[in-house]
């Protein structure tokens, strides 16, 4: 294996410029992909990650020692020229180029390939190699247009507010929360979130990301008031004894997993909407051709899966042991 980024015990190290990409151990210098906990985790000397996305890894980890650099703008850092490019995972998301000596590589960390109109576009990278995930690396998981999962999702709102019913919406705090609520049609009924959701909606207004209207659904809301409401609530609130003061809802979940029939029976939802904020099958084919690379690196995810299938068609790839998560069905973890 090259020696310009190595699979170490702490994460994805650079030795040229003696620095590691999204590690899972504190290190000395650590560059951050985007802000969800399992790439940006506590405890590191030093942070560098793209200006959108230092904001909610501030919020999310405190006073960190952290420097912002631009989209597609080289820098130097040792013996490594070191550039952040779009990932389309969510706003802010990156995808990490490193040459080395004429050799380069590319983090993919979370990405999809299908613009949102909330994150910053992906954008493939050529490189003679390519760390890429494949959290939904199996040939069942094909996302419907955007457009699609939109209306289905306006639909069940307002069928719920046609019967009387609080509309739970299930999603994760960052990134997914922000991109169903791009999709909401606010004529339909007013827009409550929980807190966590709205605390990371305030940091990302405040970077001037356009959302609709929210109200903050706190334990004194009076949900008699906001009658006909969708509230969008992390998972784990689903349920809860805090969602139960609502009184008639109905419940649903957003995620990729939806697409298989197992979870969604699984879910105590009532209705599962299948959408993510990683690549389908179609798409981490897509990102991996687009790269040109012949060197592919398969982590978290459909890992043996999706290495074979490249392998036994003309790429050579293998997988890869790492911490990441992706997108889990795990209510504690925000992907």
């Amino acid at each position: 294996m090259s020696s310009v980024l190595t699979f170490t015990e702490r994460g994805i190290y650079c030795a040229a410029g003696d620095f590691y990409i999204d590690p899972w151990r504190p290190v000395p210098r650590a560059l951050i992909t985007h802000g969800h906990a399992d790439h940006a985790r506590a405890g590191h000397g030093t942070y560098l990650a793209t200006h959108a996305a230092l904001p909610v890894m501030r919020h999310r980890l405190g006073n960190i020692t952290a420097q912002g650099v631009d989209f597609n703008a080289p820098l130097t850092i040792g013996g490594a020229t070191v550039s952040f490019h779009p990932a389309g995972h969510v706003p802010g998301s990156a995808q990490i180029r490193v040459e080395v000596a004429g050799e380069v590589w590319v983090a993919s960390g979370d990405y999809k390939t299908e613009p949102d109109g909330l994150s910053e576009p992906f954008e493939p990278q050529r490189c003679h190699h390519f760390i890429t995930e494949s959290t939904f690396g199996l040939p069942v998981f094909r996302w419907q247009p955007q457009a699609s999962v939109a209306h289905g999702i306006n639909a069940w709102w307002a069928e719920c507010a046609a019967a009387g019913k609080t509309a739970f919406l299930g999603a994760y705090a960052l990134g997914k929360a922000q991109r169903l609520l791009s999709l909401l049609d606010p004529q339909i009924g007013p827009i409550l979130t929980h807190s966590a959701v709205e605390a990371t909606n305030t940091v990302l207004r405040a970077q001037g990301i356009a959302l609709p209207d929210t109200l903050r659904a706190t334990a004194d809301l009076d949900p008699k008031a906001h009658k006909g409401a969708l509230v969008l609530t992390p998972p784990s609130a689903l349920g809860s004894a805090w969602a139960k003061k609502f009184g008639a809802q109905d419940t649903a979940f957003a995620s990729g997993w939806m697409q298989l029939r197992g979870v969604r029976r699984r879910r105590a939802g009532d209705r599962g909407f299948v959408i993510s904020d990683h690549a389908d099958w179609d798409g981490l084919l897509d990102a991996v051709k687009a790269t040109g690379a012949e060197n592919i690196y398969v982590t978290h995810g459909y890992t043996d899966v999706f290495a074979r299938y490249l392998s036994e068609n003309g790429w050579n790839a293998q997988p890869v042991p790492t911490e990441f998560e992706g997108e889990t069905l795990d209510a504690k973890t925000p992907a």
